[in-house]
């Protein structure tokens, strides 16, 4: 009774000990054994049959386990069986494209030296075109000075002499030929003013001789229209004389004019000295013709009507407008060709009142910043002030010789000034913005330049008072429309900046090389969407010149055309297949596109209205991404739908193009369980897509 009481007792202690065995350390089990030896002496003999009957119990156990798991093992030894000559083809084709591929990357690094070399090449000749493109300009405005000089052109050869002295050498100073010129042209000036002298001399004592007969062929061609009554034509041989006299006088008036005008604009280009030369020789040489003429003999007071002869000069006056609009449009595409279209740079206080001197500009901010600094326009802008002034000033020669009253003329320059500015300037303007050759920066400054002349106009108007002392407030003063025509060529530039910006987005996106069956993202984005990225970011700096809503409207196109031609990327007819690697790839392109968006590159939107423009893409990509295929379809349709923008047909297009890639590019997929329910997924969405789609199309 004892020994079985203590076998009882033992029990537990046993399966204490076997437990502490199965679920100690091994190290830790060599002093749980030596318990079993230092208890009663028949201790040892019951655990080892306790041991026996758990091993027996173990054993059962993974017996079971086995026969459980053992159909299942067959099968996946059935099925890697199956796979095993595919593999074997696997093999031999990886085999077979290592082996191409090393043959290929022979011929590869042999063409890499090449385009090395190439690219040394290209380099050296890179640097030899721009030396040549910084002297081959001086070299054509110094032939044209020569050109210009065998024609007899004096005053444009004194204009290309400024530029030579201004622009173009300082450019290539350090070059021997240019020295050799700079020291030519001392000479050439010199030669221009003695040859002007003498053709002056010349003209004045002729004007004189020919006099006479002009009044002449004058008073033969009224007798030939029939002008003058039947009873003045009796009288013809009594008072043919006095006739000739009339028409001298006013042919020398009207040469006088010409004359006067022409000289003096070639005059406003020489040297200060040379300037007051021939000033006064000509002031002091007409004076004394005038005197002569003006002087009329004892035996004529005249009384004859002269409306006709107004009526002609009137029109000789609309003639010469004509004329000098012709000429000033041949100025300003000069001027436009000769404009760097880059904010003027100023270095001290001598160039800034230069400066203010050609253009009137007030800006207390600019005035305040130190040296040196730029004006916000460019070279063309003071260029084409004042050249509208030398305009009205031609424009007078003529009109203040017609005898009319201040009002009158005042009313001519107004229009004239006014058909210069809505036709030709306007005109010229248009043309200039419509060149291939200029881009988005020159286009900026364009806008920037106009602005700044509508602001001149009223110095303008200004000026035309002081001329004709009529003042502004007058009732019947025209106003000149430099408005219209600056907002004009405005409008028709910030077109040009959209279509160009657009298009240089267009050469961007077509640069992108996706592998559209990747397995992984680079993890990073394209190098061609980061290049444009940045390319946005600096134009965008240029834009900050602008009006606010002028740049507002150019970065929200430009974001939209970017959006439209990623959109316009993935629904391509042409691409056939998208892994879900290439959608995480481009999701990362698209992801930079919203952080440019919310970066702010032009300040004035509000909240996210520029991310907006990315939000089609954004949820088509996150539709994809998440795979949530459920709240799609069930939210459909609903104004608070996550994917509301999230058209079903191009949702369907882009999962075609996924369920090919996977059927094509998974050969293992039909072993996959998790790939085949994959397959079976895309087909059932895309079997609802399809009804959405037909759906839309019976009910538009």
């Amino acid at each position: 009774m004892a020994d079985s009481g203590e076998g009882i007792g033992n029990v537990p202690e046993h399966e204490r000990i076997l437990q502490e065995i199965e679920s100690t350390d091994t190290a830790c089990v060599g002093p749980t054994l030596r318990s079993v030896y230092d208890d009663q002496p028949n201790a040892h003999k019951k655990f080892m049959e306790k041991l026996d009957t758990c091993i027996r119990n173990h054993d059962k156990e993974i017996e079971k386990m086995c026969n459980f798991h053992h159909q299942g093992f067959v099968d996946a030894i059935t099925e890697l069986l199956k796979v095993r000559t595919d593999a074997e083809k696997l093999k031999v084709q990886v085999t077979d494209t290592n082996r191409r591929f090393q043959d290929a990357g022979k011929e590869v690094v042999v063409q890499t030296e090449d385009i090395i070399r190439c690219r040394i090449q290209q380099r050296n000749i890179t640097t030899v075109i721009e030396k040549l493109q910084l002297c081959l300009p001086v070299l054509e405005m110094y032939t044209k000075l020569k050109e210009q000089m065998s024609a007899k052109r004096y005053y444009s050869a004194l204009k290309t002499m400024e530029q030579l002295e201004n622009v173009y050498f300082p450019r290539v100073s350090q070059y021997r030929f240019c020295q050799l010129m700079i020291e030519n042209l001392p000479k050439l000036r010199e030669d221009i003013k003695e040859i002007s002298m003498s053709d002056l001399k010349d003209f004045l004592e002729s004007i004189r001789k020919h006099s006479n007969k002009i009044g002449e062929a004058a008073m033969k061609q009224a007798q030939q229209q029939k002008t003058f009554s039947v009873a003045l034509q009796k009288q013809n041989n009594v008072k043919f004389g006095r006739n000739i006299h009339i028409n001298d006088r006013i042919t020398e008036e009207r040469n006088e004019i010409v004359l006067k005008h022409t000289f003096e604009e070639e005059d406003e280009n020489e040297e200060e000295g040379d300037e007051e030369t021939f000033e006064n020789y000509y002031r002091k040489q007409r004076k004394k013709q005038a005197r002569l003429v003006l002087q009329p003999q004892s035996n004529m007071g005249y009384g004859f009507p002269v409306n006709r002869l107004f009526d002609l000069l009137f029109e000789i006056r609309d003639q010469y407008n004509e004329t000098l609009l012709k000429k000033w449009a041949t100025v300003f595409r000069d001027i436009f060709e000769e404009d760097n279209y880059s904010p003027i740079p100023i270095t001290n206080e001598e160039e800034y009142k230069i400066v203010i001197s050609k253009f009137p500009f007030q800006d207390p901010d600019l005035e305040k910043q130190p040296f040196p600094k730029k004006f916000p326009m460019s070279q063309s802008v003071p260029h084409i002030y004042i050249q509208v002034k030398e305009f009205i000033y031609a424009s007078l020669k003529f009109s203040e010789s017609l005898h009319r009253s201040s009002t009158e003329i005042d009313d001519m320059l107004r229009k004239s000034t006014n058909l210069l500015l809505t036709r030709t300037l306007n005109s010229c303007l248009l043309n200039l913005i419509r060149k291939p050759h200029i881009g988005l920066t020159e286009l900026v400054q364009i806008i920037i330049n106009t602005t700044h002349l509508e602001q001149a106009c009223k110095y303008l108007e200004d000026f035309i008072t002081n001329i004709t002392n009529i003042s502004q407030e007058t009732v019947h003063t025209t106003r000149l429309y430099g408005l219209s025509t600056f907002k004009d060529a405005r409008h028709a530039a910030e077109g040009e900046i959209y279509t160009k910006l657009n298009q240089k987005i267009d050469e961007f996106v077509q640069l992108a090389d996706y592998d559209w069956t990747m397995s992984e993202p680079d993890g990073r984005a394209s190098g061609y969407l980061m290049d444009l990225i940045n390319f946005l970011r600096s134009i965008f700096q240029v834009f900050t010149h602008l009006p606010g809503k002028v740049a507002q409207t150019a970065c929200m196109s430009a974001c939209q055309h970017l959006s439209t031609s990623l959109m316009q990327m993935l629904l391509d007819s042409e691409l056939k297949q998208i892994s879900m690697g290439a959608i995480q790839q481009f999701n990362l392109d698209v992801i930079q596109c919203e952080l440019f968006a919310n970066s702010e590159p032009v300040p004035g939107f509000q909240g996210d209205t520029l991310q907006l423009a990315f939000i089609d893409l954004r949820q088509l990509l996150d539709l994809f991404m998440v795979w949530d295929w459920s709240t799609y379809l069930a939210d459909y349709g609903q104004p608070a739908s996550k994917y509301l923008r999230v058209n079903p047909n191009t949702a369907l297009t882009l999962l075609e193009k996924m369920k090919d890639t996977s059927k094509k590019n998974n050969i293992f997929a039909q072993f996959r369980k998790n790939d085949r329910d994959k397959q079976k997924l895309i087909e059932t969405v895309m079997k609802q897509l399809r009804s959405l789609v037909n759906g839309m199309s019976q009910h538009p």
